[in-house]
């Protein structure tokens, strides 16, 4: 049972190890067909190797910010978490266990006004995120976590 828990809690972690060696397999696969083309003679096979080349870098590039987003991610929320600020997930919820979009959107405007009057606080920051995310708000929900990276990273927690 102690092992099903631990996997339980880590289930995140392991799909995103997962992904992240399926990637670099597919990374450097498309390195290697590319180092083959720009050994060809034929010059189109040459033209293709040099634009495949840059398929690898740009997933590279992709693969690295989101990883050190993740990371600079919890780190973050293990702070709030021992500064007791995390958000209370107290919102309702559905039989199936998915939290209540009007309840989540209800709590939202609270978290963007705490935001909105200290903008250079990351911890504020870091709550909008939380209810964007609980209200549906995929992309909002990003765009307030990378921001409160950002100040994070600029403050003496980072």
């Amino acid at each position: 049972m102690g092992a099903l828990a631990f996997l339980s809690r880590q289930r995140v972690k392991i799909g995103v190890a997962l992904v992240t060696v399926l990637l670099v397999f597919w990374l450097v696969v498309a390195l290697q067909r590319s180092v083959l083309l720009l050994g060809d003679p034929d010059p189109v096979a040459k033209a293709i190797g040099a634009a495949y080349l840059l398929l690898p870098g740009v997933g590279a590039w992709a693969m690295i910010r989101e990883l050190l987003f993740g990371a600079r991610t919890e780190r973050m929320a293990r702070q709030l978490e021992a500064e007791g600020g995390l958000p209370v997930d107290d919102l309702p919820r559905t039989p199936a266990g998915r939290i209540v979009r009007s309840a989540a959107d209800e709590a939202f405007p609270a978290y963007r006004a705490e935001a909105e009057a200290d903008p250079e606080n990351w911890r504020r920051w870091f709550r909008r995120s939380c209810a964007a995310a609980a209200a549906g708000a995929r992309k909002r929900a990003r765009r307030a976590m990378r921001a409160a990276g950002k100040l994070y990273a600029g403050s003496s927690g980072a």
